[in-house]
């Protein structure tokens, strides 16, 4: 099954496009499915992974849920139509 990543700000621009389809299998994880995102888009290996560990301010939300904090973190898994987002660091406002 195909699942979409959505990259937000500089994660797009390092991948040149806002949306990444990659393919994942039933009982895969959200961690399956960012190694599939990095192997499609290596580009954004260094600035989502720090010594092959997820950065600390990355967040990864599946169907809107930050996995991290209110589910499974990377060992999620993963149904069919769900959709994952990536978001760098956001800081700034006046």
């Amino acid at each position: 099954m195909a699942i979409e990543w959505k990259l937000f700000a500089d994660l797009a621009e390092y991948a040149g496009e806002k949306h990444v389809a990659v393919d994942v299998s039933a009982g895969d994880t959200v961690e399956d499915a960012l190694e599939e995102l990095l192997d499609e888009v290596p580009e954004l290996e260094d600035r989502v992974l720090a010594d092959g560990d997820l950065r600390s301010q990355i967040n990864v939300l599946r169907n809107g849920t930050n996995v991290l904090v209110e589910e499974d973190g990377l060992e999620t898994q993963l149904e069919g139509g769900d959709e994952l987002a990536l978001f760098p660091p956001v800081s700034g406002g006046a």
